[in-house]
């Protein structure tokens, strides 16, 4: 006999849905039959209730009917009893009595509507001031109290004062409230009039207080924001021709009609603070600002900004020093970087590292005097240390690193070979000083300076359109370096200090001389100033030139001027010392000219064979400023030069001597040989130091800011309204796209030649990877990768 299995079923989802369905129904019936059950037993018991209450009433009211109170009246001669009047009080009370038990045990009975809740005051007081309450919580609590807050005065005893005004209103209301010549409708005026209630309304006022800088901020109209754009768009603008100062008035052309108002509207009510001056730019920044910030808009940067800049720490910030050249090179991008290092890292204030250019030894024997080599950086580093503490009088505390470089022939200076940022570890990049800022970033192919560094300032050192002007085709050059100039500085530089205004006016650029003297050549000051005190002779020479034989350097202007005026300086002899690569064009000249002039090998301006001239004569016009001048000052010399922009610092000076022709020159040659020059006062020396030159260094590129965290890294400073946060900056845009376009054309080796770079110096070489110890560039920087 088969096993029989009935047949299977299978489950829809329709039948699934009924049978939970009527899963629910039962469920539901089963909850409501409960509650009926339960609300049935309550309507019981709440009969029953009621039904023992009213017998209860109705025994006490019969009780009280039946009984009799006797009160004895003593009279003078008889007693009598009397029906109280409790009595007739009973029984009128009972047929109200019976009335409300009927009333409320209708159906049809309903709850009268809710009242409006009162403050009952009697009971805030006795929550807060009842004496015997606080008498309670003292016995119960205060000596956990007192054990629990012993070391935290300021929670120990309640004594907050506004608790204790809070107190002291309310026993003033419960004062007031017992007075029976008080009337409530008095008593709510002298609350809601109260200085008390005055000062909570002012409370929330301030809690729930919409921002004043969002109300009443309009738009921004169609001529504000042709005016913001035409003067973003300022440096572009000048590349294609069109100068700032036309820019400028362009954008004052289109806001001259809301001039008066423009910032008035912007700010809040009542607030003229900020309207000071007629500077439209400024207004037209704060204007965009104001209304950005009253949409709520937060500006985090863009496309062409990069996020990777250092999160500075607590400690020490650091200071990145990068120059063209080095010692035993005796050039001013060599020298005064070196001092300020040295008088930067003085202060302890901040780590300084100073990176100078690594040459190869065959450029070294080209570049560096009397044949002096270096096998290595450590060895050329003492070198430097030796030099510098022996000029200053102190230790010097900072770090000395090198880069590789390349000596150009035809440029005469030094190009950096691959990327020189590079050389400064990630975890030191916080502030970059550029020396000749220019000169670093020609040919810079690598990591954007302001992106890798957190502040970049460069300082302009050389002339370089006065010196491409001499050569061939040299207006051409002059006009494309000019714009090429404009082009780096602005993409790589934050701000940009010129030594003089005899440079070419670049982006963000203020002038200020921050250079000082060696400290040897004050106290050569002070020892001849103390010499001649004691009336001694301490000049016995007389007139002298100094600096690098080429032509450029004032060499071509010296020659002209004594050729010109031989026979007004009859007997006039200048001594000349120098080298340089138009040393032998330049002596062959003066001779052929039969001018008295001797020519010396280069020597250091402080030798001792120099002590004795009185005069130094430089007519150079190519100079940004002369550090020789500012030496020969500080040595108590007389110092003829040209009335020109690059002297234009020492003019404060007395024994300065300024010509603006050539009969003039050989009239201040002839005052300062017939004639003793001045001694320095202590301001003029300390205007001469490194220690003014260093102040105002820190002053004019804001480093004093930046180091003491006045200047936050978004933009914003502790005081005012931060415009760079608040808005998008077109120029920022800018300076990036040019940025990434210099990039791009800097990696093209045929651009680079075609622009007058250095073969090899988008990488450096073999020979540099074994000096400084690096790896090869081809790993450093694989071809996959930018």
């Amino acid at each position: 006999m088969r096993n029989f299995k009935p047949p299977e079923t299978k489950t829809t989802p329709s039948s699934t849905a009924e049978k939970a369905f009527s899963l629910i129904s039962k469920g539901w019936e089963e909850v409501r039959s409960s509650a009926d059950a339960d609300l049935q037993l309550i309507r019981n018991r709440a009969n029953s209730f009621k039904n023992l209450a009213d017998k209860e009433l109705e025994n006490f009211l019969n009780s009280a009917s039946k009984s009799t109170f006797i009160v004895p009246t003593i009279t003078a001669t008889a007693t009598t009893t009397a029906a109280p009047a409790e009595i007739d009080f009973v029984k009128k009370l009972r047929p109200k009595l019976s009335e409300i038990r009927r009333s409320y045990s209708s159906p049809d009975f309903k709850w009268a509507p809710r009242g409006k809740l009162k403050l009952d005051l009697s009971g805030i007081k006795n929550a807060v001031v009842a004496e015997g309450v606080e008498e309670e919580e003292d016995a119960r609590f205060g000596k956990w109290r007192r054990e629990r807050f012993k070391d935290e005065g300021q929670f120990g005893e309640l004594n907050w004062e506004p608790i204790k005004a809070f107190k002291d209103r309310l026993k003033e209301l419960e004062a007031e409230l017992k007075s029976p010549s008080s009337s409530p409708v008095e008593i709510f005026k002298g609350i809601k009039n109260s200085e008390f209630v005055e000062k909570v309304k002012l409370s929330f006022k301030s809690i729930c207080k919409e921002p004043e800088e969002t109300k009443g901020v309009p738009p921004l109209d169609v001529p504000e924001l042709l005016a913001y754009l035409v003067r973003q768009s300022s440096p572009f603008l000048d590349q294609i021709g069109i100068r700032r100062d036309i820019s400028d008035k362009i954008v004052e052309s289109l806001c001259s009609k809301r001039r008066n108002k423009l910032l008035l509207r912007a700010l809040p009510e009542g607030d003229s603070s900020l309207i000071k001056g007629d500077n439209m730019n400024d207004e037209l920044d704060l204007r965009i600002a104001s209304v950005l910030q009253s949409t709520g808009h937060h500006y985090e940067g863009g496309f062409w900004s990069d996020s990777t800049r250092q999160n500075v720490s607590n400690g020490k910030r650091h200071v990145a020093i990068v120059t063209t050249a080095s010692l035993p090179w005796m050039t001013g991008t060599a020298v005064n970087p070196l001092f300020r290092a040295a008088y930067l890292a003085k202060s302890e204030k901040q780590n300084v590292t100073l990176l100078v250019p690594w040459l190869c030894e065959s450029d070294q024997e080209l570049v560096y005097p009397n044949n002096l080599t270096f096998s290595s950086p450590e060895e050329q580093e003492l070198y430097i240390r030796n030099w510098l503490e022996e000029r200053v009088g102190f230790k010097t505390d900072f770090k000395i690193s090198f880069y590789p470089g390349k000596f150009s022939k035809e440029r005469r200076s030094i190009i950096p070979a691959g990327d020189t940022s590079q050389f400064i570890p990630s975890r030191d990049a916080d502030i970059a000083i550029l020396e000749e800022p220019e000169h670093l970033n020609w040919y810079h192919h690598g990591k954007r300076w302001t992106d890798k560094f957190n502040h970049v300032v460069g300082i302009v050192h050389t002339n370089y359109l006065e010196y491409i002007k001499r050569e061939k085709n040299g207006a051409l050059q002059a006009f494309l370096v000019k714009h090429v100039n404009n082009w780096v500085t602005r993409a790589y530089c934050d701000k940009v200090l010129r030594l003089s205004a005899a440079t070419q006016d670049l982006p963000r650029s203020v002038v200020c001389n921050v250079h000082g003297v060696n400290p040897k050549f004050l106290k050569i000051g002070e020892k001849v100033a103390a010499e001649r005190q004691s009336g001694e002779q301490v000049f016995s020479k007389g007139a002298y030139f100094l600096g690098k034989m080429v032509w450029a350097k004032g060499y071509r202007e010296l020659i002209d001027l004594l050729a010109k005026h031989k026979s007004d300086l009859d007997g006039f002899n200048v001594d000349v010392f120098g080298n340089g690569e138009d040393a032998h064009e330049v002596q062959t000249t003066a001779r052929v000219l039969n001018l008295n002039v001797n020519f010396m090998k280069g020597r250091d301006h402080a030798d001792d064979s120099l002590h004795s001239y009185k005069v130094f004569i430089n007519p150079s016009i190519s100079d940004v400023l002369c550090t020789a001048t500012a030496e020969a000052l500080a040595m108590g010399k007389f110092v003829v030069c040209a009335d020109h922009p690059s002297n234009e610092f020492f003019r404060a000076f007395p024994n300065c001597l300024t010509y603006s022709t050539s009969a003039d020159f050989v009239a201040k040659v002839k005052e300062a040989m017939s004639s003793e020059p001045q001694p320095l006062t202590p301001e003029e020396q300390y205007m001469l130091s490194w220690e003014a030159a260093t102040q105002r260094f820190m002053e004019y590129s804001d480093l004093d800011k930046v180091l003491t965290n006045e200047t936050r890294r978004d933009g914003k400073n502790k005081k005012g309204m931060g415009k760079s946060v608040s808005m998008p900056n077109l120029g920022g845009t800018v300076d990036g796209v040019l940025a990434f376009a210099h990039y791009c054309l800097t990696g093209n080796e045929f651009l680079r030649l075609c622009t007058g770079a250095t073969p090899g110096t988008r990488d450096y070489d073999k020979q540099h990877c074994k000096d400084l110890h690096l790896l090869p560039p081809q790993v450093e920087n694989p071809i996959y990768g930018w």
